[in-house]
């Protein structure tokens, strides 16, 4: 996602900055950032390895996996950063971005745009429906417009929201059960959001990860990337259902969509379990509450990356 942002930005001759690492930053210095699939374009931009080399920016956008961000954030505390948001999965995020920049610099955002990073250093980018960007707090600002703007007009679309917070909220509801099945299954999303069984799990895990966000004082709502805040309501039956109509509308728009997690299992990578996951149950624990198909599919994907591991 790092790539496709940037790369629209910089098509639209805003100055981009990648941070990257390893190989990654060496394809990108090479030969540019290359979009393919809803977008077809290649575009120069500066690669910095060395975050503590970058003194500056108006904006921040953190795009990595949710693994040690902490660390990765560290060498950035001195830098001027005029506002910071992150598209990363999870919603343990903005609190690390809060810890370095203070929370004045920090919006709420959520990325429902999808891509695939190629052993070639190409990218297909899959899927555009919205950026959501907001101020943590709520309410509507203008450096919130300004930037969603840009985005949008950069040919990312990108809307700037009132309660960004119930929509991070109600993605990760929706994420959680995605991932559980995606590590598990290792199909493209469609096939198992349209299998019955499969659908039941993740009404149950969305609702599970309501009782959570409840519990920590945010309602969630119909207007991420599912209709969270419904399927919660409706009879299980009538939830499960609605599940397979996503799958439907998977299966005719975006049929080769794999999640992320997916990709990273099958690449031989690490996954953002207890970012993510872990956090969850983590959260849970302090708020007293048990929550079994959670704590289940978190251990179990965590087995499944060190198990992976341990044979590598």
């Amino acid at each position: 996602m790092g790539s496709i942002i940037g790369a629209h930005l910089a098509r639209a001759g805003h100055s981009v900055v990648m941070l990257a690492r390893g190989a990654r930053a060496q394809q990108i210095a090479d030969q540019g950032l290359r979009i393919r699939g809803l977008a077809e374009f290649s575009t120069p931009v500066r690669t910095v390895t060395d975050a503590s080399q970058l003194h500056s920016a108006d904006v921040l956008i953190v795009a990595t996996k949710a693994i040690g961000t902490a660390a990765s954030l560290e060498p950035l505390r001195g830098a001027r950063i005029g506002v910071a948001f992150s598209v990363q999965n999870g919603v343990m995020k903005n609190e690390l971005l809060a810890e370095t920049f203070g929370r004045e610099r920090v919006l709420g955002a959520l990325a429902n745009i999808s891509g695939e990073l190629l052993p070639s250093g190409e990218v297909i980018f899959t899927r555009n429906i919205n950026v959501m960007v907001g101020e943590p707090a709520g309410g509507n600002s203008a450096r919130v417009e300004q930037l969603t703007r840009t985005i949008d007009a950069a040919g990312v679309r990108s809307t700037a929201v009132p309660d960004i917070q119930s929509q991070e909220w109600s993605k990760f509801s929706a994420w959680v059960g995605l991932v559980a099945l995606a590590v598990t299954i290792r199909t493209p999303t469609w096939k198992y959001l349209i299998d019955p069984d499969a659908a039941l799990v993740l009404v149950r895990l969305v609702r599970e990860v309501q009782t959570l966000a409840t519990a920590c004082g945010v309602e969630l709502t119909d207007e991420s990337m599912f209709p969270v805040s419904t399927l919660c309501r409706v009879p299980e039956t009538e939830a499960v259902e609605m599940m397979r109509t996503q799958g439907e509308e998977f299966r005719r728009n975006a049929p080769a969509h794999r999640l992320s997690t997916l990709q990273d299992l099958e690449a031989g990578r690490a996954l953002e379990i207890e970012e993510t996951l872990g956090y969850a149950v983590r959260k849970a624990a302090q708020q007293g509450l048990v929550l079994p198909l959670l704590q289940t599919f978190c251990q179990l994907a965590g087995t499944i990356d060190r198990a992976r591991s341990r044979t590598s």
